[in-house]
């Protein structure tokens, strides 16, 4: 199929069915809550719910279509994506890939700045043509239909994408959470179109079960890293140097907040979506939660992204009925074969660039990545969780630029 524009329209009976909703929504009492210890804060909610009544999103959609956006069909699959072109004769083609729960929107304060560089005080020579799709099920990649869509079937398609579809003979790929593992996976499947790799979560560590010791009982993380890197993965905390040993403690710190959204998504994540697909006040909770605990800040959500983001980010979930397929992602992608590289000298040579930030969910020693990557950039911020280029995107435009500017 081929490449339409879209215009994004969101009718007004869906948002005025929105705002009833949140007008008649019956909220649970909570009480010694205040440092969410139990989940969301029902003072912040209550608060949040009255900004969302008077949100206006008309105002949303019309900075999303300042962006070019298209649509298009990929083995029967709707996919949204925005493309900028970027100034200058010969720009870098770079495909930015988003996670759960993230959504197209998460790098929309990096777009202009990468493709216009020389409008924000850059050099117009660090330009990209810049590609961000909707994940399939996600956001305006919908309505999904198809069961089994995963990290690893999206980055054959992202790959058909960039080279079919857009015309691209090499590319440069960047992500971060599922993001990380589709860009990870295009440097392995496709190395030879692949220029280089950028991301923002140092995944992908592999451990085989008989190194893990067995005289300790496992610990929150040593449970939840199978989840995330696979089976057969475990990490220790001797993994990491001792500059690293930070990172492990708040690994443990910070899974024990995930464990309910890992364990839901992985096992029966239609249960959930029944209930955030019918109450835009429980999606908001579970989305604001998450939002809150995996950035970097003082316990005030606020302090990493604006109330207008965060109203930005719930309703793309709720106005395209997209909670349930994103959440699926989980189920499947943590039961998805990964094959080996058909070509794994050449896959090994992929160049790798990551940026950690001190407030991120995933970790993995630097010595275990350049053991199984061409790892040539390593920047760890000052600053920063999950959620990089919505974070704090001057930092992720300063250093993307600065990984792709060596393989120029």
């Amino acid at each position: 199929m081929a490449i339409e524009p879209l215009t994004i329209k969101i009718s007004e009976e869906k948002i005025e069915d929105l705002r009833s909703r949140l007008k008649n929504a019956k909220l649970a009492p909570d009480f010694n809550n205040s440092d969410w210890r139990y989940g969301t804060n029902r003072d912040y909610l209550e608060s949040f719910i009255q900004s969302w009544i008077d949100y206006d999103w008309s105002a949303t959609e019309n900075e999303i279509n300042s962006f070019a956006n298209y649509t298009t069909t990929i083995e029967d699959l709707p996919i949204h994506f925005i493309y900028e072109r970027g100034e200058g004769t010969n720009p870098m083609p770079l495909i930015l890939s988003h996670g759960w729960p993230w959504t197209f929107w998460d790098y929309e304060k990096v777009i202009r700045p990468l493709t216009n560089p020389s409008a924000f005080g850059g050099n117009a020579n660090d330009a990209f043509d810049v590609i961000v799709p909707s994940l399939p099920g996600f956001g305006f990649s919908t309505p999904l239909t198809t069961d089994g869509v995963q990290a690893v079937m999206t980055t054959d398609i992202w790959h058909r994408l960039m080279s079919q579809e857009l015309g691209y003979e090499r590319y440069a790929v960047g992500g971060g959470d599922f993001g990380a593992m589709i860009a990870q996976q295009l440097g392995q499947r496709h190395p030879e179109h692949v220029i280089g790799v950028y991301l923002t979560m140092a995944s992908g560590a592999r451990r085989s079960p008989e190194q893990k010791p067995d005289s300790a009982p496992p610990s929150t993380l040593e449970t939840l890293l199978p989840l995330i890197n696979g089976p057969t993965s475990r990490l220790n905390k001797e993994d990491f140097a001792p500059e690293e040993t930070d990172w492990y403690e708040h690994l443990e710190t910070r899974w024990a907040s995930a464990l309910s959204h890992v364990a839901v998504h992985t096992n029966d994540p239609q249960t959930l979506a029944y209930a955030l697909h019918d109450s835009p006040v429980g999606l908001a909770a579970w989305l604001l939660e998450r939002r809150r605990n995996w950035s970097d800040n003082n316990g005030n959500i606020e302090e990493s992204f604006s109330r207008k983001f965060l109203m930005d980010l719930v309703s793309i979930y709720w106005l395209t009925d997209s909670f349930f397929t994103s959440a699926r992602w989980y189920w499947h992608t943590f039961r998805a074969k990964i094959d080996p590289p058909k070509n794994p000298t050449l896959a090994r040579k992929t160049p790798l660039g990551i940026a950690v930030s001190p407030k991120d969910l995933v970790y993995t020693p630097k010595k275990m990545v350049e053991e199984n990557s061409n790892l040539i950039h390593w920047t760890e911020h000052p600053r920063g969780g999950h959620f990089g280029p919505a974070e704090e995107p001057e930092l992720f435009i300063e250093d993307i630029r600065k990984f792709f500017r060596e393989l120029r």
